[in-house]
């Protein structure tokens, strides 16, 4: 296991570091990032400082190599030093990167965490009772809503969610409130988030939990153990539910490593302030650090959730061996 763990560690620190030599290059060597942190009405002496203030008078890859190590040491620039990690200044609100990712990350995190508590527990649950209940009417009524559901996006309930509770005058505005000065808060202004998440991921989890469950009560093991005479419910919960959980978790890795990365959409639709409407912001702005730290910062967290689900599989099903 530590073998494993150590060489998916090093193979994501080579994508992390071709990654962001690629971003780097193509960002920073398609135009003159002087004139975009500079904005309007500027003159040609205020570029030339802005370049030499940035270093961006020096060769391309020197750039790189000076923000590659200031993410390890720390940088200093001309508006002061930016402590480690450090990936540079914003080009719109002359913040640090990092801090600003900070901020917003437990917007981020409370909606990725939160919706996935509720789309995982009702989809599991739905899905199992679907299972246990294969070829009666329930089970056709649950596979016919998920299917429906399945194919709906965010940009469509959202609005309608909004004009249902918000608009309407049941509910206020979704809104993130920091869950240690008021947990009551932060649940009700993310609760209607949570269910439009949840009424999307629901009907994908459980389809996916259903077949898997089904697909797992044909295996042999599980024909052995009801030969023994177990129950069917024992047999329902201790073997097959067991080895239905991977192509489970391997979704919820990848579910959650793109909300933590920034829930873009859904951020955008309820005007959340996290790391997805930065990228946005940042993108229409051209603030080309920002962008290029959110684009590090997304991709290692993807890296990181894809080596804990693999991980994971050795403890949920034994007969997985990482070698």
């Amino acid at each position: 296991m530590l073998q494993f763990l150590l060489r998916r560690t090093f193979g994501a620190v080579v994508i992390l570091l071709l990654l962001s030599a690629f971003t780097f290059f193509v960002f920073f060597g398609a135009g003159d990032p002087a004139a975009m942190s500079c904005g309007k009405n500027c003159t040609a002496d205020n570029i030339a400082l802005i370049h030499q203030n940035l270093g961006l008078d020096k060769p391309l890859t020197t750039q790189y190599w000076d923000w590659l190590v200031g993410i390890f040491a720390g940088r200093d620039y001309s508006i002061g030093h930016c402590s480690a990690p450090c990936f540079g200044y914003s080009f719109a609100t002359k913040q640090d990167v990092w801090s600003t990712l900070i901020d917003r990350l437990p917007t981020t995190a409370s909606l990725a965490i939160g919706g996935a508590a509720v789309f995982l527990t009702v989809g599991l649950a739905t899905g199992l009772l679907a299972a246990y209940k294969r070829g009666s009417m329930l089970d056709k009524v649950l596979t016919s809503i998920s299917m429906v559901l399945s194919s709906a996006q965010i940009y469509i309930l959202g609005p309608i969610a909004l004009g249902l509770f918000v608009y309407s005058g049941l509910m206020d505005s979704p809104k993130y409130v920091d869950f240690t000065s008021d947990p009551a808060g932060w649940f009700m202004g993310l609760l209607i988030p949570w269910i439009v998440m949840a009424t999307i991921f629901t009907a994908q989890y459980t389809r996916m939990s259903r077949s898997t469950m089904i697909e797992q009560l044909q295996e042999e093991h599980v024909r052995t153990a009801k030969a023994k005479g177990m129950s069917s419910s024992y047999v329902f919960l201790r073997y097959a539910w067991r080895g239905s959980l991977i192509p489970i978790v391997t979704i919820l890795g990848m579910d959650l490593s793109s909300l933590f990365g920034g829930a873009m959409i859904t951020e955008f639709t309820f005007q959340l302030a996290g790391v997805g409407r930065l990228a946005i912001d940042s993108v229409l702005t051209l603030d080309l650090p920002m962008v290029l730290g959110v684009l590090v910062f997304s991709a290692a967290l993807i890296l990181v959730f894809n080596i804990i689900v693999d991980a994971t599989y050795a403890f949920i099903d034994p007969r997985v061996r990482l070698s």
